[in-house]
């Protein structure tokens, strides 16, 4: 398993206490619900998810959803110079980056991004294997949706579809069920992983469509 390079934030209202260069830039986070972000594949270093991560229960998925995306919502090119990719945004959410991790968040959607050290594109067998055993570890409730072989304009690899609790509001203490879609992706000899989230059962096909299939390795 690889070590990812990852820094701070998978989620408007948590940072991800892993190693990275650089600083951070950006607005505001969003609505401070969404869980923290993934343990890197192979990490030995704990996300703020995983502290008692295998003992939570599942959240029951909410019957009416909140986390649509809006289906007109613009979108603008993001460039990180640090980890060298590209990709599209929706316009007016929230920026943080650090080195070459990105996260952006809007109320209780997300999309975080950042560079790992695979030379060769993951398959379903070995993201079973392992980086499934590394998210189950990490991701408070982990429930495993399924994974599947992509292969995307940046490159090849799988994507992996799971379940977890978002991480408690600080204010209100409410938390949601969320469903991620993680790409681990290769091209030219480098990976970017990117993970895009929100509620379960958020109608939110087109705009991940968007975004990973925007992403580009510099």
């Amino acid at each position: 398993m690889r070590r990812l390079l990852v820094a701070a934030v998978l989620v408007p209202s948590t940072a991800l206490a892993l190693a990275a260069c650089g600083g951070s830039s950006g607005g505001t986070t969003g609505t401070p619900s969404i869980a923290p972000p993934s343990a890197p594949a192979g990490s030995t270093v704990p996300s703020p998810a995983s502290t008692g991560a295998a003992q939570q229960g599942a959240i029951p998925v909410e019957k009416n959803p909140p986390g649509d995306i809006p289906d007109n919502l613009a979108f603008v090119a993001y460039n990180n110079t640090t980890g060298k990719y590209t990709f599209t945004h929706p316009e007016g959410w929230a920026e943080t980056t650090r080195g070459s991790t990105v996260t952006f968040t809007d109320k209780l959607n997300g999309v975080q991004v950042l560079t790992g050290s695979r030379t060769t594109p993951a398959t379903v067998g070995s993201a079973k294997q392992q980086d499934v055993p590394a998210l189950s570890g990490s991701q408070a409730a982990f429930e495993l949706r399924g994974v599947t072989s992509v292969k995307v304009p940046a490159g090849t690899g799988v994507r992996i579809v799971y379940r977890r609790n978002s991480a408690p509001d600080p204010v209100t203490g409410r938390q949601y069920r969320d469903e991620v879609e993680r790409y681990e992706i290769v091209g030219g000899g480098r990976e970017v992983v990117m993970e895009l989230f929100g509620p379960v059962g958020s109608d939110n096909v087109d705009a991940y469509r968007t975004m990973i299939q925007s992403l580009r390795l510099s």
